[in-house]
């Protein structure tokens, strides 16, 4: 409810500036609209009596932009077995970032390569030995420890 209601107040404020309205304007048309004196007191049907006038004196309201859309994480074998390598030295405490940029930067310092899914099989296979030497020292030290 308060999030719909924050979007609503946001949209109020911009066809506002959209439409150039004066801040005495503005008053007299909540006034006129919602019989408020501020849009904080709106309720949800002065907020819509509110939008639906302002639409009527021209305003346009943008459509949201669109989030950015996730590439689906590749199904390679080789690929899957460096996110879980990865993601099992998160679990361990080793690796503070599990996500998919913290892998392309660790692939990219080993191998200049921007791009797990560019990786060759050989380059692939050399970043799967790094990642389990690194996950077995991390374990011997473990057992030494204890």
């Amino acid at each position: 409810m308060a999030n719909n209601r924050n979007t609503e107040l946001a949209q109020i404020h911009i066809a506002k500036k959209d439409l150039v309205m004066d801040d005495d304007t503005y008053r007299a048309m909540l006034c006129t609209c919602a019989r408020v004196q501020s849009s904080k007191d709106l309720d949800h049907a002065g907020r819509a009596a509110v939008i639906a006038h302002l639409k009527a004196r021209g305003f346009k309201p943008k459509p949201p932009a669109k989030s950015k859309q996730k590439a689906p994480l590749s199904k390679v074998p080789q690929h899957q077995m460096i996110r879980g390598l990865w993601l099992e030295l998160h679990g361990l405490g080793i690796v503070i970032d599990p996500s998919e940029k913290a892998i392309a930067r660790f692939i990219k310092n080993q191998t200049k390569i921007d791009r797990m899914e560019w990786l060759t099989i050989a380059q692939a296979s050399q970043i799967i030995e790094r990642l389990k030497s690194w996950l077995a020292r991390i374990t011997k030290q473990k057992e030494v420890a204890q």
